[in-house]
């Protein structure tokens, strides 16, 4: 078998068109691309370059490279109008990524490859738990999320949650890179420096690794569509959503004359109650008062008439301690069922949600409803608690900005399935979307350059017993830490 004849400069580079190529694949995987399946595809170059092409001593450069252009690709865009720090997380990705995998292809060449699926899987599905506790992350960029629209594929959600449904996606992704380096090696001798050999891959290995990676996907297709093919012994309710032309707390900020904007706000309300909506969102902090206190709108009077639940985000301010950012639901008959406090401010933005901590759920002649808020989406917990105490309809009052408008309602999709919960996302100006328990988009609106939206849909609801998710929340994600911690302090041990 000859041996590999080139210079280590010829390697890095062509190392680094292969990471690159693989961080625009995970970029085109997302919205507002969409071509998932390069998700489960993407990081192949990234692996492939890491551990057969890139010198060995600088072979972590592979990942870092990767991922910090995918997550420039994707994340960059979203967080430029903000202008913080957030911009630089791609170049802290990069460089957490180089410094953490130096002794990855050591490690793999020293145990043969026989954990490379594994431990791989489990260090991705580990880094998107811890930055479940990181309050400025959430689920963003996701490796799940470019599957939103492949409903027969992604209904385990509701078992193995977002974190499971990514743990499958780069095992596909690390099992291909297997087959790949396998076939390299078929090709020539791998490069070797110092003490370190690394020897071929063994053809029985591959094969192993592809009768079990087969085996998975199979049994995780056919578990995905018994589910997906299982009804829900629930009626539908009309909900509507309204979006209106402009953000209410943008325009308040700016001293903009409301007048004009609640009016249109009222009518687009009245016109969904005419067309029979019985659960009615507005967007987070239409209003910067607490209605309960002042109903200076009327909205008492607005759901007698439309005989609809009208639920409303607002904002009051706190003077230095911060302000409050909450939602309530005022019921036909005119009463206020409860309070809601955003239970993931976005800190980045120096929000701060003073009542977070309260998890209400309101019995109603519709079903059990509920609320959160806007950044509550990107976190699993907060629509989790909500359904365990029985929520079957859920409103999600928000106010996005234009980069994230062709982003923020993939989430609804999996806390939807994650839950077996219907969810009516109503937005500032940018994107609304009304979402069935099996995460099937209803209805949607998307304007990037912001715009007005009236949606009204029927929607089968939850029916409010949740799943294994709900009951047992980021277990695989628990489990992936675990693992990581047997990888990170066990791995001498393993031969």
């Amino acid at each position: 078998m000859p041996e590999q004849n080139l210079s280590n400069l010829s390697r890095l580079i062509l190392g680094l068109i292969l990471s690159v190529t693989g961080g625009i694949a995970f970029v085109l995987a997302f919205p507002p691309y969409e071509i998932w399946l390069l998700a489960l595809v993407g990081f192949v170059p990234v692996l492939v370059a890491q551990h057969r092409i890139m010198p060995p001593k600088i072979s972590s450069l592979a990942t870092a490279v990767g991922i910090a252009v995918w997550l420039q690709g994707y994340l960059g865009p979203v967080f430029a109008p903000i202008g913080t720090y957030m911009i630089w997380l791609p170049l802290i990705a990069f460089f957490i990524g180089f410094l953490t995998d130096r002794g990855d292809r050591s490690f793999h060449s020293r145990t043969g490859y026989r954990w490379f699926v594994v431990s791989g899987v489990i260090t991705w599905a580990a880094i998107e738990m811890v930055r479940l506790f990181i309050p400025i992350a959430g689920t963003w960029a996701f490796i799940a999320y470019p599957l939103y629209r492949q409903l027969w594929l992604i209904q385990p959600a509701s078992i193995f949650g977002i974190i499971g449904t990514g743990m499958l996606v780069m095992m596909i992704n690390y099992v291909l890179a297997l087959l790949v380096i396998g076939w390299l090696d078929k090709k020539w001798q791998p490069q070797s420096t110092g003490a370190e050999t690394t020897l071929p891959l063994d053809a029985v290995l591959t094969r192993r690794w592809s009768i079990i990676g087969g085996s998975i996907l199979t049994g995780w297709i056919v578990l995905s569509l018994a589910l997906w093919n299982t009804s829900l012994d629930t009626p539908e309710v009309k909900v509507a959503a309204i979006q209106p032309e402009t953000s209410p707390i943008v325009s308040i900020n700016r001293g903009d004359d409301m007048d004009k904007l609640y009016e249109r706000m009222l009518e687009q309300t009245r016109e969904a109650g005419s067309e029979g909506a019985e659960f009615i969102v507005w967007p987070e902090a239409s209003f910067n008062w607490d209605p309960q206190e002042d109903d200076r709108l009327d909205l008492i009077g607005l759901s007698s008439e439309t005989e609809a639940h009208l639920a409303v985000g607002y904002i009051v301010l706190a003077g230095e301690a911060g302000f409050y950012n909450e939602a309530t639901i005022i019921n036909p008959e005119g009463k206020f069922l409860g309070r809601f406090g955003k239970d993931h401010p976005v800190l980045f933005g120096g929000e701060t949600s003073l009542s977070r901590g309260t998890y209400p759920v309101y019995d109603t002649p519709l079903g059990k409803l509920a609320t959160i808020i806007c950044y509550d989406l990107d976190y699993t917990d907060t629509t989790r608690k909500m359904v365990a105490q029985g929520a079957q309809l859920i409103g999600v009052p928000s106010n996005d900005w234009s980069s994230i408008a062709d982003k923020h309602y993939t989430h609804v999709v999996y806390r939807a399935i994650e839950n077996r919960v219907a969810m009516v996302k109503a937005d500032g100006s940018y994107n609304s979307a009304i979402v069935d328990p099996y995460g099937r988009i209803v209805d949607l609106a998307v304007y990037p350059e912001g715009g007005e939206a009236t949606l009204v849909a029927d929607v089968q609801i939850g029916d409010g017993k949740g799943t294994v998710n709900t009951r047992l929340g980021d277990w695989t994600g628990w489990l992936a830490l675990a693992g990581l911690a047997f990888f990170t302090f066990g791995s001498k041990w393993l031969k």
